[in-house]
């Protein structure tokens, strides 16, 4: 069996840290998605900085208060998507592609607000796990519209696992899943 070079040994040094970096993003949506604040304080550093559009803020601080006022939407889903790394030692820029969904009430009923944009990130890795260090939101379109969802007729009426908030979300039943990391 041959010995990996250098070259190969850093590849995978490299794979594994855009893996570790691409699993801290998608923790980001799961604690946004359902308002766990633990969860999304395992993302960004205690000193990061966050500014999604409306000024510099604290990322702890931002935390809190948008999983405050998530809580009062009905739902929300973040995907990514298009995630490009660039590494340079232990710091690391990452711009994600992201679709938000929200379902909120408005002044003549629910609304569906759906948002696409960019996160631009520049991480750190310090002790051993790599979290946000500075983080903005670059928003590229929205669309805003009536409320089509449907919840207790047609197809979706015999549906009845849905998703929901910490910790009333099936994912806090899953053994070994329902927690910060698995």
């Amino acid at each position: 069996m041959s010995q990996l070079s250098d070259a190969e040994i850093a590849d995978l040094r490299a794979v594994i840290a855009k893996q570790k970096i691409t699993e801290v993003l998608t923790r980001y949506c799961r604690g946004i998605d359902r308002c766990d604040l633990d969860a999304l304080l395992t993302v960004f550093w205690a000193d990061a900085e966050t500014d999604y559009g409306s000024g510099r803020r604290n990322a702890v601080d931002w935390s809190v208060a948008t999983v405050g006022a998530l809580k009062g939407m009905h739902r929300t889903q973040h995907s990514i998507g298009n995630v490009l790394i660039h590494l340079e030692g232990e710091r690391a820029s990452a711009e994600t592609y992201c679709h938000a969904y929200h379902e909120l009430d408005g002044p003549a009923g629910r609304l569906e607000m759906v948002v696409g944009g960019r996160y631009l990130d520049r991480l750190e890795h310090r002790d051993g796990e790599w979290r946000i260090a500075e983080r903005i939101y670059v928003m590229d379109w929205n669309r805003n519209i009536d409320s089509t969802c449907q919840w207790d007729e047609g197809i979706y009426a015999t549906l009845k696992t849905l998703g929901s908030r910490k910790p009333e979300d099936p994912l806090y039943g899953m053994r070994g899943v329902g927690g910060t990391a698995s």
